[in-house]
This record gives structure tokens, sequence and C-alpha cells, in this order.
């Protein structure tokens, strides 16, 4: 087997080895959710199992039978990533307190600026997607949105 397959076999088994993690982490708070004994036959526990298990499964094939797989990103790749991750749970753990309108204002402004966007055209997106997300999961869907000091 060539370097290059070897190299590729091995991320690809990172990624699977990841994948199982994340699957046993949230089978595990998954089935800790509490619910009172009226609720529906399968529960609020049934989806979140069902998800990790499969998650857990594919993982467990992803890891005996990896296929090929890109490159690691370059410097920039591996720091645009980072970036993602720090500003989505950012936003996702300061939207209590901003309310939901302005994290996703700034989230995807920011991924807009990550995906190489000018700052005329990041702003737009984020403005029109912010809005467009409050309408459909708020008054479209009827769900409770955090508000935020501003209201909204």
């Amino acid at each position: 087997m060539s370097d290059l397959a070897q190299r590729q076999r091995r991320i690809g088994r990172i990624a699977a080895g990841v994948l199982m993690v994340f699957a046993l982490i949230y089978g595990y708070f998954g089935l800790t959710i509490e619910y009172s004994f009226s609720s529906d036959p399968i529960g609020p526990r049934g989806f979140p199992a069902g998800l990790a298990a499969s998650l857990l499964a594919l993982g467990a094939w992803y890891w005996l039978t990896p296929g090929a797989t890109e490159e690691w990103p370059a410097q920039e790749g591996r720091i645009a990533a980072l970036a993602f991750l720090v500003v989505s749970t950012a936003c996702v753990l300061a939207m209590d307190w901003i309310g939901f309108v302005p994290a996703m204002l700034v989230l995807m402004t920011a991924i807009a600026r990550l995906f190489g966007a000018s700052w005329t055209l990041a702003l737009i997106n984020g403005v029109s997607q912010s809005l467009l997300w409050w309408l459909l999961f708020g008054p479209l869907l009827g769900g409770t949105l955090p508000k935020g000091p501003l209201g909204f």
C-alpha cells in the first residue's frame, strides 16, 4: 500500500473515531433526558438514541473500511475551520443574552467572511439570513426564540 493510501486511511480512521466518540456522548446525554410516564410511547429519548446508534454504526463501518479522503487542509483552512467552530459556539452560548437575531447576524456574517465575501456582502447576508431564520422559526412555525435585551 502506498504512503498516500496509508495516510488517507489514517485520516479516515481519525474521522471515524471522532464520529464514534461524538455518537457515544450524544447517546449518553440523549438517554439521560427525563420525561413523564404519560409522554408518547417512544418518549423524547427515542430519537437521540436512534441517531446515536446510527452514527456509531456508520462510524464503525467507516473505521473498518475507510475510503479515499482529502488531505488535511493547509494552515489557512485549519484556521478558518477553527474560527468557524469558535464563532458558532460563541453565538450559540450568547444567544440567550443577546437574542436570536443579533446572534444569527454575527454568525452568518462571520461565515460569509470565512468563505471570502466582502464586508458589504457579508453584512447583507447576515441581516437577510438572520431575519429569514427568525421569521421561519418564530412567527411562521411558532417557535420560542431568545429575545435578548433588544426584544428580538
